[in-house]
């Protein structure tokens, strides 16, 4: 398909934006270009232009938030943050989609549609109505994964909000079970794994937890209490997961709340674990650490807030 002039007008501005490091009239033209059914990718030649897939793009997760009347409601919502990985996609959202119980909405963010993975979002909602899609024209590491999941709490209103990782399989109903620790009213967190503070380590270390009480709840499947949710969300400042599900349950234990894993195997596998392993090493390791160092700055000083006050280690 021939590219409109129009298009290509905006492209060549948006080139001369970045060279004079304009990056929010960048962002801004990225966003006109969206708009107007197109892609612009950098490339070490300037850009290239391809159609948009057959799915609205949503410019932002402000406009998300702005635009979006209509509250996501249901006994529960499962948060899906797909920035590429097709394959996982189609495999991981299958598998939760044929367990999940009947009343949760799972509810996919697809960040960039990086390597065609929107697109089997897509193919999949057309068949599956309790599967609400939203896609962005940036990717996650612009986005931030904090903001998204910030967003994607913006517009639900369920009784519970959960945030699980593309690793992660389902091979039966794995939400019940979790959900049933909440019948203690000062549980806000719960999910599949746990962990807790080493604290003869200062703070360095995390070890893994087993069911009961614990300090921190992994993103690899994790289940907030929606109205703790929507008063205690990740910080902003967190780009990448890694340290940020940590920080997010250590906020809500500050809060007074329990953070709990509950007994028993849930059937959950992990498969690779793209976010973590296949991550530009720079980032993801310049970002984890500066998360985990803010962790520190704020709790730290408050081994209060632990499960066991500052009288454990692993």
């Amino acid at each position: 398909m021939t590219i409109p002039d129009q298009v290509t007008a905006l492209a060549e501005e948006r080139g001369l934006a970045r060279v004079n490091k304009d990056f929010v009239r960048s962002d801004q033209l990225r966003d006109e270009i969206a708009v107007a059914g197109w892609l612009i990718k950098d490339t070490p030649e300037g850009y290239s232009l391809t159609q948009a897939p057959p799915f609205g793009i949503t410019a932002h997760l402000g406009a998300l938030v702005d635009q979006y009347a209509e509250s996501i409601s249901g006994t529960a919502v499962v948060l899906v943050i797909v920035d590429g990985w097709p394959e996982d996609t189609r495999m991981s959202l299958i598998a939760l989609l044929e367990h999940v119980p009947i009343g949760v909405k799972v509810l996919v963010f697809d960040c960039g549609n990086v390597d065609g993975a929107g697109v089997v979002v897509h193919e999949l909602a057309k068949n599956h109505p309790d599967l609400v899609e939203f896609h962005f024209a940036h990717t996650l590491a612009e986005l931030g994964w904090a903001s998204v999941v910030n967003a994607a709490v913006a517009i639900t209103s369920s009784d519970f909000f959960a945030v699980m990782d593309l690793s992660t399989i389902w091979e039966g109903e794995a939400l019940t079970p979790i959900l049933d620790a909440f019948q203690d009213p000062k549980v806000a967190l719960s999910g599949w794994r746990g962990v807790n503070v080493d604290v003869s380590q200062d703070w360095r270390e995390f070890g893994s937890a087993t069911a009961g009480d614990v300090d921190a709840v992994l993103g690899y499947f994790m289940v907030v209490r929606g109205s703790v949710a929507r008063e205690i969300g990740p910080d902003p400042k967190a780009k990448f997961y890694r340290n940020a599900d940590m920080e997010w349950s250590l906020a809500i234990r500050a809060a007074g709340h329990k953070v709990v894993i509950p007994e028993g195997e849930l059937p959950l596998r992990q498969e690779r674990h793209h976010g973590y392993h296949d991550s530009e090493p720079s980032y993801r390791d310049k970002q984890s650490k500066k998360t985990y160092d803010r962790l520190l700055q704020k709790f730290r000083k408050s081994p209060e807030i632990l499960h066991q006050g500052d009288a454990h280690g692993n």
